[in-house]
């Protein structure tokens, strides 16, 4: 269903009792009986996953796969797939081991997927299917961000150093992620996604001094490429630098901005404008995955009561949800919530 993202945003802002809005799909093999592998495979079942999740919970906006190993696998990277984890990236496209020349050569070289490479179109008709289905709901699709994805091509690790001592390639890196990235998402635009969650995690490892000229000034340009009124953006930085690199996250111009348990809440919020949508921040190992449903309460319950004296704070995991969670947990999350704002009425 089209909807006005920028009223929905207003909206949000607005409400006294705001519902949550946690990144949760992949534990929705267990409502279908499935696993990841099925999961990520087959458009079909993902629209159905999506369906059970909001049917399951009464969240702000349902959330697609959080699966950041998709665009790398585009590029040519080679990912590992289980039953019951997200997949992951094994190894790098641009090669660690040679020489910085020929390094710089393997980044010109690399080529800008079409969409529908690897499993894009699997995810994409998933999201149109889905929209048939969901209407209570905007419905969001998810990308990995540009330095995200840049560092999956070049080493998770090996990319943070890149930054300080081959900067050139990063950049010739970077503008390809970000090619694709928006064509990616337009793709989404075109099948009638209400919206997008841009998943930017690695680039809260980087300094406040690299953290605009790597991330902040690509992520700025993608959303000008693709946000409109019937389009929004939530970004998503599940980093441990977030809170001293908020300057240039909140320069990319998106509809609302999600972080991690990484960082101080509370914190984020004394920073943030009082007109910026700031998300989080339930951590999803200890808590969902690996809490119980008294633990989740209790968390819970703290993190809004330090945080909802701010109007523009709405609960959340603090980064995508495992799929092996106890959905006793879940359900303990959403009646948590449900449980502070009936004391407030």
């Amino acid at each position: 269903m089209k909807r006005n993202m920028d009223q929905w945003t207003r909206e949000l802002l607005a409400a006294k009792t705001k519902k949550a809005v946690p990144v949760l799909s992949f534990p929705s093999i267990q409502l279908l009986g499935i696993t990841v592998k099925e999961l990520i495979s087959d458009s079909d079942v993902q629209a159905r996953g999506m369906k059970a999740v909001a049917d399951r919970v009464d969240a702000g906006a349902t959330v697609s796969l959080m699966d950041l190993s998709l665009e790398a696998e585009c590029f040519g990277a080679p990912i590992r797939v289980s039953d019951d984890e997200v997949p992951t990236v094994t190894g790098p496209v641009i090669s660690t081991e040679v020489e910085e020349d020929e390094r710089m050569e393997q980044a010109e070289a690399l080529q800008v997927p079409e969409i529908g490479a690897g499993r894009t179109q699997i995810y994409i008709d998933a999201i149109e299917k889905a929209m048939g289905m969901i209407e209570d709901r905007p419905v969001l699709a998810g990308v990995i961000g540009p330095f995200s994805l840049a560092g999956r091509l070049l080493d998770v690790t090996q990319s943070l150093i890149y930054c300080y001592e081959e900067p050139d390639m990063v950049h010739v890196v970077l503008e390809k992620c970000t090619q694709f990235i928006i064509k990616y998402i337009n793709a989404y635009k075109a099948v009638g996604a209400n919206g997008v969650v841009i998943a930017e995690p690695l680039a809260g490892l980087l300094s406040p001094a690299l953290a605009q000229e790597f991330s902040g000034d690509y992520c700025k340009r993608i959303v000008q490429s693709v946000r409109d009124e019937n389009f929004g953006v939530v970004f998503h930085n599940c980093g441990n630098t977030a809170n001293i690199t908020l300057d240039s996250i909140f320069s990319c111009g998106a509809n609302a901005y999600h972080f991690g348990n990484a960082v101080d809440m509370q914190e984020i919020l004394e920073k943030a404008p009082a007109d910026t949508i700031c998300m989080g921040n339930i951590d999803p190992a200890g808590e969902f995955r690996n809490g119980t449903p008294e633990s989740i309460r209790a968390k819970t319950l703290e993190v809004m009561g330090k945080c909802c004296s701010h109007p523009n704070f709405v609960i959340s995991s603090g980064c995508d949800i495992p799929p092996m969670s106890s959905w006793d947990n879940i359900d303990a999350f959403f009646n948590a919530v449900d449980e502070f704002y009936s004391k407030q009425a």
